[in-house]
């Protein structure tokens, strides 16, 4: 499963299998049945969103296209978005307003996408420097201006998408006064910055990373603070109302590859060790591993090994029809997605994970506040 997205009330789930097709779900009699299937993509669908107020979707996929679906007399019908790339679309999200949308790609640029009326039609601009490789993840601040943009130069960055066709001039942020279109707020290399070595062998420098790619990004429900989580097995937090700089948490777990506040302290991630992990950020800006969300009900034997040495003994099981489906963990594969199921933004009370594996699972925080010993959401 490529990607999902629930509707305002949670009554409909639109999710792709990892193929040119969005499957729209209804629950009848308790159980999840195909609605509709929206087929105007040509290659895989990478991104959906769903529009709580104004009840329209918007995917991307790799043949470089969006489309605005809008329900009319009960079926689903596109309008192709003017993008203008000449790579793969790989996220999009809906603005808070739901005025405007934006598509990362792998074209080195975001497209701000918006309706013009005059011509009918969805038209963009685009976000170009200082941007140097495939833009990866985006969310939107919650005043509908500032974007943050995860891209794999193993960059965190923050933008103004300021439109002044369609919406008034904003006022200053925490994140930086000058909010013209396409003006960089911030900027940050994941996991620490580019320094110079000295090869042993011809003695010439080259440069050394101690980042990873940035997987995904999210803002805090209140916009001040925006993590990211990397390639390296790192999550990082930055909070724009201090000054303290960012800080950053390596771990032993595989790679994340999605993350999401479900308050203004606690955030969720997930990646291909198939369990959400719950990380806190505390007033005095430290981030500590809390507990994972799925605790496997046998010890898991991976438990203590670095990620190299995990990637390494998945490698030497993959053939073995015995060490099949061997993970503790209800996901049985990367999970790619995490979205907010239930509560608002400030208190989600339940989240909702899509994975390889083909499983979509909702998590309950208060029953599992319950069930599992020292875990406390803040």
């Amino acid at each position: 499963m490529s990607c999902h997205a629930w509707n305002k009330d949670r009554s409909l789930l639109a999710l792709s299998l990892n193929n040119h097709e969005v499957n729209i779900y209804s629950k009848k009699a308790g159980k999840w049945e195909i609605n509709q299937t929206l087929v105007e993509h040509t290659q895989r669908v990478t991104s959906i969103d769903w529009a709580p107020n104004s009840n329209k979707i918007v995917t991307c996929g790799a043949d470089r296209n969006a489309y605005v679906w809008t329900l009319d007399e009960g079926k689903w019908k596109p309008m192709l978005v003017i993008l203008r790339i000449n790579r793969a679309a790989t996220c999009v999200r809906w603005s808070p307003k739901e005025d405007k949308f934006a598509v990362a790609s792998g074209a080195r640029l975001i497209a701000i996408c918006y309706f013009e009326a005059e011509y009918d039609w969805w038209v963009s601009k685009h976000i170009k420097k200082p941007l140097r490789s495939t833009v990866t993840s985006l969310d939107w601040h919650p005043n509908n201006y500032l974007l943050a943009a995860g891209s794999s130069d193993f960059k965190a960055r923050v933008f103004s998408t300021f439109i002044k066709e369609i919406e008034a001039k904003p006022e200053p942020t925490s994140w930086g006064k000058k909010m013209n279109f396409g003006n960089l707020m911030y900027e940050c290399s994941n996991g620490g910055v580019y320094k110079a070595e000295e090869d042993k062998n011809d003695g010439k420098p080259r440069p050394k990373s101690q980042g990873g790619w940035v997987h995904d990004v999210s803002f805090s429900p209140s916009g001040t603070k925006l993590a990211w989580v990397g390639h390296d097995s790192s999550v990082s937090v930055v909070e724009s109302t201090k000054e303290s700089g960012m800080v950053c948490v390596k771990s032993q777990f595989l790679p994340f590859t999605t993350c999401c506040w479900v308050t203004e302290n606690s955030l969720i991630v997930a990646g291909h060790d198939c369990c959400p992990l719950l990380f806190v950020h505390d007033d005095k800006g430290q981030l500590t591993f809390m507990h994972k969300l799925d605790v496997p009900k046998a010890k898991d034997s991976s438990e203590g090994l670095s990620a190299m040495q995990r990637f390494r003994s998945l490698d030497a099981n993959r053939g073995s029809a015995d060490n099949a489906n061997t993970n503790k963990t209800i996901h049985q594969n990367t999970i790619n997605q995490i979205e907010r199921y239930e509560g608002t933004n400030e208190n989600c009370t339940k989240i909702s994970t899509s994975a390889v594996d083909g499983q979509i699972c909702i998590w309950d925080f208060k029953s599992l506040e319950k069930s599992i010993s020292g875990l406390k959401i803040m």
